[in-house]
């Protein structure tokens, strides 16, 4: 770091060194770390404009607060660089999501300060009330602050936390950090109810003038603006003409104020410090706030990858010849079959940008809906769409689909009902670590009856199989692909009808068969090129995990002694099991290696490291191959 830049800093090891320093020098400190973050960022890529829009927000806190005494709850992570930069971690910050470095999210086995372990959204108030709860039973004094930004608030756990909030009387405070945004602008009620608070004028000028009014009387002033907090719902509920929701959950709420302003959150969260029992602070803030260029575009610098310092321009390090990435084909294939056929419509809970169902909303925006933070709803909603004769592409991240998976059982696949989930970053997923990596979903969807699950290895495979989804829907299809670019250049040829559990013999051997399912089958032809003995190596593309495709298992297993499985999910329940419970249950005697993820939480790193590290990249797999062989 330079020193001569960051005078004030460089003297920050930790919250208690940032209480040292007096008030004046708060808003500098302020001013350092959001340089800092932007100077890191943006030559080692991470999520970017939630944390500037929170500097202000998280020096108040530290400052405020006895941290790690006191515990600090972050909902998602997006917001909490600062946080980690003034929490010791400031000269490894620019190993941040790197491997073998420190987490782009809160883990409380990196630090002390990080209270709770966070990744998905709607979390906080949830963690926080049970520490509350906790506290209470304890009779320990400590404070509890969950940080929650208004895009995490769609999350339905996060009305169930503050509802059970309301019944208990903990003794914690709530801070909604208000930016309308979430990676996309925010959709639905609550974001329009908000606004509506922070936006009426006739309230917050009326609150502010009685407010200074009173704080002119020393002696009756205090006590008449304690009366004045107590009627203040009702007077805001009159001049909204409508409830507070908040304070309908017996949620003290205040606000909204600046969440910029650092004078200003000083003075009240000193205030609500001592003020018991649950209680919300609304502020206001700027995603991105500092960097114009993050202002102005805040989807993009969400997470914006390198970019020039000076004017924010994203530095693209492909030469622009490449295949495309997963998420685009998928975009662009949806706007093509949705031109086609008139039933298709597209659900994605909040990653309408990421996911690329941008492409096909900007054409037909009546057909595509984002749910908000919601992927339990999402899962229900697409069913009804489904049971209404439609036919809904349900787009969800692997790793959130674990949050709608008694949705997909009861009210899809139950029902049985033609809904196509699309289970986009299947498998490592990178710098995002353990949290998102997309692993465990043909492990928990092989037990569901009804589903069909399958795994393209290529781009154009991902669009056969979206075209096979929606020809003649019969149930629950789920297609599962990876974060990131696929090996084909040319992709946009004229889509084909796959035969439901069908795989296929990519290329013939004679001593050992290597089946594989999803993208890895490009690390296994890799491999088998570059073996010394490439006619000995037989490569079968499973394609659907269920059903299985048995005649090809039993081509495999009659013909190989020695099978090795390879695949992006964990091996336990995985695709590998499946083949091991398909040779046991016909008395085969092949004897099966498998790679993939074993039993453990994989962190973050490039995906190739992470393949690498599993034992299923090129070289793991080459080694496997030559390790069984040279047995025989």
């Amino acid at each position: 770091m330079r020193e001569e830049k960051y005078k004030l800093l460089k003297q920050i090891d930790s919250p208690a060194d940032l209480r040292k320093l007096p008030e004046s020098k708060l808003q500098d400190v302020c001013n350092e770390l959001r340089d800092f973050i932007i100077d890191v960022v943006s030559e080692n890529p991470g999520h970017f404009g939630a944390s500037l829009g929170v500097v202000e927000l998280t020096v108040a806190l530290h400052y405020v607060y006895n941290t790690p005494d006191d515990l600090l709850v972050w909902d998602v992570g997006h917001q909490a660089y600062g946080h980690k930069i003034l929490t010791g971690r400031r000269d490894v910050f620019n190993t941040n999501r790197k491997y073998k470095g420190i987490s782009g999210f809160p883990s409380p086995k990196e630090s002390i300060y990080d209270s709770f372990g966070v990744g998905h959204s709607s979390t906080s108030i949830s963690a926080a009330l049970g520490m509350a709860m906790a506290n209470k039973l304890k009779n320990d004094q400590k404070k509890i602050v969950a940080v929650i930004g208004d895009g995490a608030l769609t999350g339905g756990m996060a009305f169930e936390a503050l509802n059970n909030a309301s019944t208990n009387n903990p003794d914690m405070l709530i801070i909604l950090n208000d930016n309308n945004m979430a990676i996309d602008p925010n959709v639905g009620a609550l974001s329009r109810y908000l606004v509506t608070i922070s936006t009426s004028e006739t309230y917050n000028k009326l609150k502010e003038r009685v407010w200074n009014f009173l704080g002119m009387f020393r002696r009756v002033g205090r006590k008449t603006r304690k009366a004045v907090q107590k009627i203040e719902y009702s007077t805001k509920s009159f001049l909204l003409n409508e409830s507070n929701l908040f304070e309908a959950m017996d949620i003290r709420y205040f606000g909204p104020v600046d969440g910029h302003d650092l004078g200003m959150l000083l003075k009240i969260l000193k205030q609500l410090k001592k003020i018991p029992g649950p209680k919300l602070l609304h502020i206001i803030t700027k995603k991105g706030k500092g960097f114009h260029p993050a202002e102005n575009n805040q989807t993009l610098f969400h997470a914006p990858g390198r970019f020039d310092r000076q004017t924010g321009t994203p530095i693209i390090s492909t030469n622009g010849d490449e295949p495309p990435l997963y998420q685009l084909v998928f975009g662009e294939t949806m706007l093509e079959l949705a031109r086609a056929n008139n039933k298709i419509v597209a659900i994605t809970p909040a990653m309408l940008t990421g996911s690329s169902l941008s492409i096909m909303k900007k054409e037909m925006p009546d057909r595509v809906f984002d749910v908000g933070i919601a992927e339990q709803h999402a899962a229900t909603f697409a069913a009804g769409l489904a049971k209404s004769g439609l036919i809904p592409f349900c787009n969800i991240y692997s790793t959130f689909s674990q949050r709608a998976y008694d949705q997909i059982i009861h009210d899809i696949a139950l029902q049985n009902l033609p809904v196509i989930l699309c289970f986009d970053r299947g498998g490592l997923v990178g710098s995002d670590g353990a949290t998102h990596h997309g692993v465990f979903d043909m492990a928990f969807m092989q037990c569901v009856p009804n589903i069909t699950i399958a795994s393209p290895m290529n781009e154009r495979e991902f669009r056969n199989l979206l075209y096979t989804a929606q020809i003649q829907p019969a149930g629950p299809f789920v297609i599962r692909y990876p974060r990131g670019r696929g090996v084909m250049k040319k992709w946009r040829i004229p889509m084909e009808e796959i035969q439901i559990g069908k795989g296929r013999l990519l290329k013939e051997g004679s001593k050992i068969a290597v089946i594989s399912i999803g993208h890895p089958g490009n690390f296994v032809t890799q491999a088998i090129e570059e073996y010394e003995k490439p006619e000995w190596v037989a490569h079968y593309d499973l394609r659907f995990v269920k059903p299985l495709d048995e005649d090809l298992l039993h081509e495999a297993c009659s013909r190989f002694k020695n099978i090795i499985t390879v695949e992006d999910g964990t091996l336990k329940g995985g695709m590998g099991s499946a083949v091991v419970e398909f040779i046991n249950e016909h008395n085969y005697n092949a004897r099966v290696t498998k790679l993939g993820v074993t039993d453990r939480f994989v962190e973050h790193g490039k995906p190739e490291e992470l393949y690498r590290e599993c034992g299923f990249d090129k070289d793991g797999i080459l080694k496997t191959i030559a390790n069984v062989l040279s047995k025989e």
